[in-house]
């Protein structure tokens, strides 16, 4: 898939569950290579959305297409080029990380599973606890590996729903390398956050999801624009308590 195509293409998408309307008529495009961000607050729609895209659920009307396919008509196709990385991690606390990704090389029917493992550990940085169980992993470790898992079989399409929740300053950094280094590689993200500063870290595009519809949607600097100019004021900059907790975390690793 080139980049100037479209990789999911969003229109009047409409849901309800029971009388309660949460997607009132949707519509969005994001290109292939591209870092999507979807922000919106909790019970604003964003999983369903995920949802909806990746075939979990059915939409009640528009047109939706994910990767040239129809969800509808060819939910099997959407599936075979997509992954999916939920809010909560998915492990199997019972297998080691290195068998929890050979499980996944396993049932996606790929060659040598074991050396695909060993690869994508490596990747994200969890060599040194592939053998270790998942369930004594701390929680930046399982989304990292939970990240692996979503890897497996190098899917156009990724979708990372609030992939940082929960995590420390540090281990969400070194998730948005991991959301970095795939759209470089050419694969698509679609983000799902409440974390403000996550968007603006790694979206190429960004759509703010409100009372059922997308109200606005743009590059970081398209939405800039929408608001008046900030006042300057000259005071001494401060580091932020994130700062600081990383520096303090850089200089005990170093000891």
């Amino acid at each position: 898939m080139l980049q100037n195509e479209i990789a999911i293409s969003v229109q009047g998408l409409k849901k309800s569950y029971k009388d309660i309307s949460v997607l009132t008529g949707v519509d969005f495009e994001v290109k292939a290579g591209s870092i999507f961000a979807l922000l919106g607050s909790n019970g604003a729609g964003k999983t369903t959305i995920v949802k909806i895209l990746s075939t979990l659920i059915k939409q009640d009307s528009g047109n939706v297409t994910v990767n040239g396919f129809d969800v509808l008509l060819k939910p099997n196709n959407v599936r075979q080029s997509i992954s999916l990385t939920g809010q909560f991690a998915a492990v199997d606390e019972v297998l080691t990380g290195r068998e929890n990704v050979v499980m996944i090389a396993r049932l996606r029917h790929l060659n040598d599973p074991h050396q695909v493992a060993d690869d994508l550990l490596k990747r994200i940085g969890l060599s040194d606890a592939a053998n270790r169980r998942a369930s004594t992993y701390s929680g930046g470790m399982r989304r990292r590996l939970d990240i692996a898992m979503s890897l497996v079989g190098k899917s156009q399409l990724v979708f990372l729903d609030e992939p940082t929740s929960g995590l420390d300053p540090e281990a969400r950094i070194e998730v948005w390398k991991i959301v970095k280094e795939l759209a470089d590689g050419g694969t698509t993200i679609f983000l799902t956050t409440q974390y403000l500063d996550e968007a603006e870290q790694l979206a190429d595009r960004i759509a703010i999801l409100h009372g059922g519809k997308i109200i606005v949607s743009g590059t970081l600097t398209e939405l800039k624009k929408q608001f008046p100019p900030a006042r300057v004021e000259y005071i001494e900059k401060q580091p932020t308590l994130e700062e600081i907790f990383l520096a303090i975390i850089g200089k005990k690793n170093e000891n």
